[in-house]
């Protein structure tokens, strides 16, 4: 008996690899060339039926965290359909596969865990890193994107250690949905380097180090030592920094961002959006860019690397840099920041204020307050990035509303919970004078028979196409004009004039979303001499190069 079960043939790969795979689509003609007779049903459906009956099984399930666990599934067994369904979907199941869904999908990582997707590398084994890459067996020329984390601010839901490797792989998914990025030449990497969150530490059943997080000098050398790693075993790829602690996330960008093709959406993709929120603000608003006024509620690293490229938008529409830096003031906890305050940041220090500049000014128990800054300043836009409920008060937004006649006011923390001011309540409150964009899907405004549509600053609306522009062009790094071009890009895809129009295109079309903006993206590239292909036709070379979720011929070889 024994020596007749050892003898039973294993499931031939082809069904167990979920790149090749195709289930019951595989031909008769394919099921005897493949070695699958009898494997499968007799019935052969066509992509499409498969899609049909996956998205009705994935309906079926429970909630939002159990179709995550269904999709994730279909991901394993299933490449091609899985992205089928996802692109077919893709405005339902983005927060599904991605925020807020995978927030709670990442807690249960360690309990929900089947079988490994990407690569994990732990700084207590730092020397493993080329042993791991290789594992892939790929080449140098065969991986476009890397996504990698270190878990410590995870979706606002802050340190879950390794289970973060599922932030890199709901972020690939969108790569990939979105804007056609081939899912054989990505990697999610898990960048393990301890957790502070003690329940993950005492908790049996957790898959990570169960250690603090290391900080300093050796953490600074693993990421160092994973750069040039990845860097050197794929040298055409581009890597993607995702959900770092504040301070590591501005550091490595900007310590390394000349070095290699470095990208973080959290600082850079966060500030795009919004910067195509605000250049579409701008024309109903009819101030010139370069005359923009800035006042940034949140002074961490979100709101100032948003502030970083509201600024360069300046400057490229003609600024003085010195003037540019001097219409940008920061409000945090402390109030407005000054530079004598001795707690500051170093990347806050370019915008604090000169003491004498503010020395006649109200203070309250000492600060600056956010309304009084607004009182003095007069800023057109007005920026949340504090996550503090409630903080754009009714007296905040009719003080914007006198300073200006059309304020631009983003309130984008999030989630709902966090975010500084609902739409509705700005809108009622400027009297239909505000131009709001929010980090939240907001339903429709309606206010004195007028209907406001609400921008979401989604940054799914972004990262793909640049993402894929970049790849395309080969660019050697992410420049400020790549960005400033996507987000261009983004805001030129709605017409805001009309009465209530939206800031921002909805997620309803991403796939076309994304083309444009990647080819936006390569011309900027070409323009700033960092690209190393120079297509002859732009926008072909960005469609020829998103692959597509279909069965090819030859794909079951």
């Amino acid at each position: 008996m024994t020596e007749n079960h050892a003898r039973t043939p294993a499931t031939p790969s082809i069904l167990v690899d979920p790149l090749r795979n195709r289930g019951v689509a595989f031909t008769p003609e394919e099921r005897e060339a493949l070695g699958l007779t009898g494997r499968l049903p007799s019935g052969v459906l066509t992509l499409e039926r498969q899609a049909q009956r996956a998205y009705q099984q994935m309906q079926v399930q429970s909630g939002d965290l159990a179709k995550n666990v269904y999709l994730e599934q279909l991901h394993d067994r299933n490449e091609t359909l899985y992205f089928r369904v996802l692109a077919d979907h893709l405005a339902e199941l983005l927060p599904i596969v991605y925020d807020p869904t995978v927030g709670e999908a990442i807690e249960k990582y360690s309990l929900e865990y089947r079988r490994p997707r990407g690569i994990f590398l732990s700084i207590d084994r730092p020397d493993d890193m080329e042993k791991a890459f290789a594992t892939l067996q790929l080449g140098p020329e065969d991986v476009d994107l890397i996504v990698c984390t270190d878990a410590e601010e995870i979706l606002g839901i802050g340190d879950w250690g390794v289970g973060g490797i599922q932030i890199s792989v709901g972020k690939l998914a969108v790569y990939t949905a979105a804007a056609g990025i081939d899912p054989r030449r990505v990697v999610p990497v898990s960048l393990d380097v301890g957790t502070d969150r003690t329940a993950l530490q005492e908790d049996p059943l957790y898959l990570g180090n169960r250690h603090p997080r290391v900080r300093g000098a050796a953490y600074d050398a693993f990421i160092e030592k994973y750069l040039e790693t990845a860097s050197s075993a794929f040298p055409d790829a581009l890597l993607h920094f995702e959900d770092f602690g504040p301070s590591n996330a501005r550091r490595i960008l900007e310590q390394y961002g000349g070095r290699y093709r470095i990208f973080n959406d959290d600082m850079q993709g966060t500030g795009a959006i919004t910067l195509a929120a605000a250049l579409s603000a701008v024309k109903v608003a009819g101030v010139r860019m370069r005359d923009q006024k800035l006042v940034v509620f949140g002074a961490g690293t979100a709101g100032v690397g948003i502030a970083d490229q509201l600024r360069d938008a300046m400057v490229r529409d003609g600024a003085d840099p010195q003037q540019a830096v001097a219409q940008v003031w920061l409000v945090d906890k402390q109030g407005l920041l000054t530079r004598d305050m001795t707690d500051l940041r170093d990347f806050q220090q370019t915008y604090a204020r000169d003491p004498a500049e503010v020395a006649g000014w109200t203070r309250d128990g000492g600060a600056i307050s956010l309304l009084e800054t607004v009182r003095r300043v007069k800023p057109t836009i007005l920026l949340g990035t504090s996550t503090a409920h409630g903080a754009f008060t009714r007296e905040i937004v009719e003080a914007m509303s006198e300073g200006v006649e059309r304020p631009i006011i983003l309130p984008i923390s999030n989630p709902t919970s966090r975010i500084e001011a609902m739409p509705a309540d700005v809108i009622a409150w400027s009297r239909g004078k505000a131009l709001v964009a929010t980090g939240i899907p907001v339903a429709p405004v309606e206010y004195d028979g007028v209907t406001y549509q609400i921008g979401q600053a989604n940054n799914a609306l972004l990262y793909p196409g640049l993402g894929l522009g970049t790849i395309v062009s080969g660019a050697s790094q992410v420049t400020a004009g790549m960005l400033l071009a996507a987000a261009q890009a983004v805001a030129d895809q709605v017409d805001p004039s009309g009465p209530g129009a939206s800031l921002l295109p909805p997620v309803d079309d991403l796939r076309e979303s994304s083309a444009i903006t990647a080819t936006a993206v390569v011309k900027a590239a070409l323009e700033d001499g960092v690209a190393t292909s120079k297509p002859v036709d732009t926008a072909q070379a960005v469609r020829d190069a998103m692959w597509q979720p279909v069965y090819t011929d030859g794909a079951a070889a």
